[in-house]
């Protein structure tokens, strides 16, 4: 299997490099086209206005893939329409440093990665790490290996899969899940500070989304111990609302 690997945390971030260890061993085709520094919550943004500068990246002598600096969808695009000489089978993107459930999905430049991929008609895994302290990477790409050949030969519609894995002991994983996306809201605090010269400016102090109420979603079965399979796709249109919203009329 050909696998593009990418990532908003960049090319040097070791879950990135965990993913590259393990599809390698499992003899996988694999090319690295990632962010030369971190990119989170960049969400689908890509560069226009600018050069998209590429940097070949070496490990111990060998080519180990290319630097851009450019977004993760920015690597996707690039990777597929002037990097690779095939398109790839699968694009895996990942692993990132803490949770992208819920509502984060929205921000996170990992899954935007995916997503791109799927608008290509490629399939597609983003995967984090339910963690920002000491995360089990290697632990972690053993199951992305493992869901990534089962997702190449799965036939399904469904292009692009959020995945999020608890960072906890392999053997006190409960399971999987397929599971919809939590959309409750940030819940966020900023505090307000002022530089010498006097002009205001704030930090983000937290942000966490509530998982309280509905138990089947990503968050509330994450933070049970499962890792969490999501179907997403980037159709953000509500058709729901196309029959019951009448056009205005223009006089």
């Amino acid at each position: 299997m050909k696998i593009l690997l990418t990532n908003d945390d960049g090319i040097y971030s070791l879950g990135i490099c965990a993913l590259y260890e393990a599809f390698i061993q499992d003899g996988h085709e694999v090319t690295v086209v990632a962010p030369e520094s971190e990119r989170s919550a960049v969400g689908h943004a890509i560069t226009l206005n600018d050069p998209i500068k590429v940097k070949e990246i070496f490990r111990s002598g060998e080519k180990y893939g290319w630097a851009i600096n450019g977004t993760p969808a920015d690597c996707v695009k690039l990777a597929i329409e002037a990097l690779l000489k095939e398109k790839p089978d699968l694009v895996v993107s990942g692993i990132n440093l803490g949770a992208n459930a819920g509502i984060n999905v929205l921000y996170s430049g990992t899954v935007s990665a995916a997503t791109e991929a799927a608008i290509k008609g490629i399939k597609a895994i983003a995967v984090s790490i339910d963690t920002f302290k000491d995360p089990e990477y290697c632990a972690a790409a053993f199951y992305v290996k493992d869901l990534a050949n089962w997702f190449h030969k799965y036939k399904t519609k469904c292009l692009a899969l959020n995945v999020n894995i608890p960072s906890i002991p392999a053997h006190k994983i409960v399971g999987i899940k397929v599971t919809k996306q939590n959309t409750q809201t940030f819940k966020e605090s900023f505090e307000q500070r002022k530089d010498p010269r006097g002009n205001i400016y704030f930090w983000q102090c937290a942000s966490f989304i509530d998982d309280t109420g509905d138990e089947d979603n990503d968050l509330a079965w994450l933070h049970k111990g499962y890792i969490t399979i999501t179907p997403i796709k980037f159709d953000l249109t509500q058709k729901n609302c196309l029959k019951e919203i009448e056009p205005p009329i223009f006089t």
